[in-house]
């Protein structure tokens, strides 16, 4: 069997290998705590549930436009100028099946082969893949002093003649890092003048913690939505937890969304309508969901600092926003695939190895379940790797003695 060059080089994620390995052992009957999922644990907010339903209870389920329903579009419009201070009109904007497939969709609409596209680590595991699917370079900026708050000279001397585009991702996942105002400003100054992409990914942005506020790129920007080089991607998904509707959208000048929906027709047409139905009623019903999601994540994000600061030699940084958090684990080994896999088969608990987000010898950690499973959770990560930590533990109803040290 013949398989593409590029497919053969797009790696397999060791996420999905721990899962399935999660999954086997659950089918075992074997008490796993995932804190390597991202998505919140709450229900869907009514207002969506009944969208789809009203839309399904028509019966009028059939296509619609490529880039959208009119009605969407409205609301999305109607968020914009809310949440980020913009006027923009409807062939300003587009709708996906999820923010990532905005994302794959505006690279594909972008990039000409070896354009390079600057990715700030930690960065989302699927950026540097992407950019690979469509022929591009990923250029990987770490911060030199260790932190996960990039530094605008950094980024500058990454820039080239091939640079085409630079993804910026705050609140961050993996890190949880909020860049702050300064750095945005100067970015969208930098990306202006230089005519670059600033493709901003911003599905996080309304759970931020702290009294904090994720600040607006168009506030950096003089130019107009049809001049700037701005591209900002949103979604239904973590904003009021639908990650199942698969809803995501993408604001940019009308030229490029307009390539972005030749691409998509090609691809997958209309994005699903009842999904969009339920997107709709979400962003123009009761907003409280989403406070009182962000609230109880920032309540969570409490309780695993807690816990991770009785760690021994583990280092923490406090998350700003979203919902993981990235401690360091290189006191105990610089391997972190090697180390998600012993702390699944030994403690049952999934985690993502860092190297996954370009951060080596880390973990992210997901706290979007429940109090009691995150207590748990970093209760036996302490028994398999702190040598303070008690040496017996009872996971389910068996009472675990730790025999590795």
């Amino acid at each position: 069997m013949s398989i593409s060059q590029l497919a053969r080089s797009i790696k397999e994620s060791p996420t999905l290998k721990l899962n399935e390995e999660a999954q086997t052992l659950r089918a075992r009957g074997e008490p796993v705590i995932n804190l390597g999922v991202g998505e919140p644990k709450n229900k869907a907010p009514i207002t969506a549930v009944l969208g789809s339903a009203a839309k399904l209870n028509d019966g009028d389920v059939k296509y619609v436009p490529v880039d959208g329903t009119k009605s969407l579009k409205k609301a999305i419009i109607r968020y914009t100028e809310e949440h980020y201070g913009r006027m923009v009109g409807p062939d300003n904007v587009i709708i996906s099946t999820g923010a990532k497939q905005s994302l794959f969709n505006l690279l594909f609409s972008i990039i000409d082969p070896q354009d390079e596209i600057i990715i700030l680590a930690p960065y989302w595991v699927s950026y540097p893949e992407m950019v690979k699917m469509v022929y591009g370079v990923p250029v990987i900026v770490t911060p030199e002093d260790g932190s996960f708050h990039p530094r605008m000279s950094e980024v500058e001397e990454a820039v080239s003649s091939y640079t085409k585009a630079i993804i910026v991702n705050s609140p961050n996942n993996p890190s949880g890092a909020l860049y702050s105002a300064d750095f945005i400003a100067a970015i969208v100054e930098f990306c202006e003048s230089r005519d670059i992409y600033l493709i901003l990914d911003d599905i996080y942005h309304k759970l931020v913690f702290d009294g904090k506020q994720a600040p607006s790129p168009f506030n950096y920007t003089n130019k107009d939505i049809e001049t700037t080089r701005l591209v900002v991607l949103n979604g239904v998904s973590k904003l009021y937890g639908m990650t199942g509707f698969r809803i995501g959208w993408a604001v940019g000048n009308s030229r490029l969304i307009e390539v972005m929906a030749n691409v998509q027709g090609q691809v997958t047409s209309n994005a699903s309508t009842v999904s969009q139905a339920a997107a709709e009623a979400a962003l123009t019903g009761p907003q409280n969901v989403v406070e009182n999601l962000r609230l109880g994540i920032q309540n969570n994000r409490d309780v695993i600092m807690n816990e991770l600061r009785s760690f021994t030699d583990v280092r923490v940084t406090k998350p700003e926003g979203t919902f993981y958090i990235l401690p360091d684990f290189r006191a105990y080994t610089n391997d972190s695939v090697e180390l998600a896999q012993f702390l699944l088969r030994k403690a049952l608990v999934v985690t993502v190895p860092g190297r996954e987000f370009g951060m080596e010898g880390h973990l992210r950690l997901s706290y979007s379940g429940s109090v009691k499973e995150i207590i748990e959770a970093v209760e036996r990560l302490k028994w398999a790797l702190d040598p303070n930590a008690p040496n017996e533990i009872y996971i389910g109803d068996r009472k675990c003695i730790r025999d590795w040290m």
